[in-house]
């Protein structure tokens, strides 16, 4: 994965985890780092519609585009805070990836299996990819799932 692609997922998983009303400091305190450091060194890119709607495909490629013309696939700093938030929301995140789910782009593979994905947005999207085999996907829930795992919250 290009750094620009992992800069957009680690902010995108950063701004879900953070509209969790239980999100552990230490993920907010990870994503603010990585946000003054944007905000600081290149004014010009928003991440605002990414903060407000971070399961989004379009407010993601939107970032990834700014964040590409503005060079920060190439800031080491901005790659090692990106780096801490990854692995604060790996510790503490578990809940996190839900709003993304599995987005897999340009990828040449023999096979692909994915099991038990649970997304609030897109559960998997593949683009532009080729598998000379089989390709086994399975127990994907997508959309509203808390919802769907608990009927009485619709009530």
């Amino acid at each position: 994965m290009d750094p620009i692609s992992i800069i957009v997922l680690a902010l995108a998983a950063g701004a879900a985890a953070g509209l969790k009303p239980t999100a552990e400091n230490a993920i907010k305190d990870a994503y603010a780092g990585v946000k003054a450091l944007i905000q600081r060194k290149y004014a010009k890119v928003d991440l605002t519609p990414l903060e407000q709607k971070p399961e989004s495909t379009a407010k993601r490629e939107s970032l990834r585009e700014d964040l590409a013309e503005a060079g920060a696939g190439d800031d080491l700093a901005l790659l090692d805070q990106v780096e801490k938030l990854l692995d604060v929301l790996e510790k503490h995140g578990q809940a996190t990836a839900t709003a993304i789910g599995i987005d897999i782009k340009e990828v040449k593979a023999g096979a692909l299996k994915i099991r038990q994905v649970t997304a609030e947005g897109t559960g998997i999207k593949l683009e532009r990819s080729e598998f000379a085999g089989d390709i086994d996907i399975g127990e994907v829930k997508a959309g509203n799932v808390r919802d769907s795992e608990n009927p009485q919250a619709r009530q």
